[in-house]
């Protein structure tokens, strides 16, 4: 017999002892890795994902090898062993003091300045406000320190104001930080 013949045979003998796996197991798998997660975790982790991986480490390890003496029931208490730990590793990394879940507050939460500035627009006193800030703010520059001034306020990066304005990059930094420091003096001035 041809040696790509039997190649072939071998490859398709895996992947319907693969496919049997999956689809013997899966369901399963899915509903003990959402036992290990808490809802809060859940948030973060799919268990489908934790699944995927399982398997994913299965075949790389074990794919060869075919089922052993132990059969179903050995592959069973293998794959929940790796679901298991795979579990505990993740939610260990999202333990870590960096991504600590704890620390993460909802963007729901009624309690957050930010829930009532997202997304909404100023009052008619915050506008007025801001005007009146903005004029104080550029009342006394002239020239290319007013439109330095103004392109800042408006978003633009210093190489994009140095640009279009044919001025050093070294002078725009200057002025807007004369500015910046001036907008500080007059937020000192309120009341």
């Amino acid at each position: 017999m041809n040696s790509c013949v039997v190649a072939a045979e071998t490859r398709l003998a895996d992947d319907q002892a693969a496919r049997a796996i999956v689809e013997r197991f899966t369901r399963r798998l899915i509903g003990l890795a959402r036992s290990q997660l808490d809802a809060h975790f859940q948030r973060k982790i799919d268990p489908e994902d934790v699944i995927q991986s399982v398997y994913k480490s299965f075949f790389i390890r074990y794919g060869d090898r075919g089922l052993t003496e132990d059969g179903w029931d050995g592959l069973w208490g293998l794959l929940t062993c790796i679901t298991v730990r795979k579990c505990a590793d993740r939610v260990r990394y999202l333990r870590t003091e960096a991504r600590d879940l704890a620390r993460e507050t909802s963007w729901t939460d009624d309690r957050s300045p930010w829930h009532e500035a997202v997304g909404r627009e100023p009052t008619p006193e915050e506008a007025v406000v801001l005007a009146e800030t903005v004029a104080h703010l550029l009342r006394g520059l002239e020239g290319d320190e007013r439109s330095i001034a103004e392109l800042s306020l408006q978003g633009y990066t210093t190489q994009e104001i140095s640009t279009a304005l044919g001025r050093a990059e070294r002078s725009v930094r200057r002025l807007r930080e004369r500015v910046r420091k001036r907008l500080e003096h007059l937020r000192g001035e309120e009341p």
